[in-house]
């Protein structure tokens, strides 16, 4: 999915859920547009109900999608997370050692990725400090940026299949304007041959993020608009329809699903006939 969306100057969005609401919200936004799409059911995500009960719910709305969804652990930062996620079936899973320093991030990238393409699981890793918590919005200033020649060696000792960097982007929404160095972008893009990736886009530059996807972005986070329509809608619809649970579920997958259509058209999605699921059934990647 990654590398047909590169290669088209497009980006495949990927959508934090939390609950079966924002599953629903975002397949069926998907499906609408017959766009592909990743759901990340991820670390934080799981605080909320259980990994194994997450899980199943995003795998099984994947498999019954029109259109193709991948389905993503984000933000795992250990070992065994990343081993049970993929034995629940996730098509690709990301490992985060950016707070580690250099090469215990490669050695833990590197032992993920030995053991996730044995099992047919494409594996994301990040280079730099994006800033900010993905799972709270909160202001925050931008952390260490991604230099260009590390990126290459990164990728080339571990070899993941994808490369989340730092470019400027924050966690959540911040309360001033993201100025992306898209002049850093080029330069890593010049030095790494995997598709990249973009965590906190919301908030940034509609042009700027644009402008990243013709730079090489493949795929594109976003958790911190959907959850804000989330949360928007069932504060609205309980004042209107307080005793009625699935009127106010409706009214929040609606909403979700808005905001998951505009990213979708946004990146470029809307414009592929997708006939087949890109869930993994018998250990094969999406």
């Amino acid at each position: 999915m990654l590398l047909e969306a590169r290669a088209q100057a497009r980006a495949i969005p990927a959508f934090t859920s939390y609950t079966l609401e924002s599953t629903r919200a975002v397949v069926e936004a998907a499906a609408c547009l017959r766009s592909p799409v990743i759901v990340q059911a991820g670390s934080g995500s799981f605080r909320g109900s259980s990994r194994e009960m997450l899980a199943a719910a995003v795998l099984a709305a994947a498999r019954a999608a029109d259109a193709a969804v991948g389905v993503h652990l984000d933000h795992a930062t250990q070992l065994p997370e990343v081993r049970a996620c993929i034995e629940l079936g996730y098509s690709s899973v990301m490992i985060d050692g950016s707070r580690l320093d250099f090469e215990s991030n490669v050695a833990l990238s590197s032992r993920v990725v030995a053991e996730s393409h044995a099992a047919g699981v494409w594996v994301e890793a990040e280079l730099g400090a994006i800033a900010g918590d993905e799972d709270v919005s909160a202001s925050t200033g931008r952390g260490e940026l991604t230099a260009p020649w590390r990126a290459e060696e990164f990728v080339e000792r571990t070899g993941v299949d994808a490369l989340a960097v730092a470019i400027g982007t924050v966690h959540g929404i911040p309360d001033r304007p993201v100025v992306l160095d898209l002049g850093l972008l080029e330069q890593i893009r010049a030095l790494v041959p995997v598709p990249l990736v973009i965590h906190g886009a919301s908030g940034v530059d509609t042009e700027q993020l644009l402008a990243a996807v013709a730079l090489g972005v493949a795929k594109v986070n976003y958790n911190a608009e959907l959850r804000r329509a989330y949360i928007g809608a069932l504060r609205t619809a309980l004042i209107q329809d307080s005793d009625d649970v699935v009127a106010v579920q409706l009214a929040a997958v609606a909403a979700m699903a808005a905001v998951a259509r505009d990213k979708l058209l946004l990146l470029g999605g809307g414009h592929v006939d997708v006939s087949s699921n890109h869930h993994r059934d018998q250990k094969g990647p999406s």
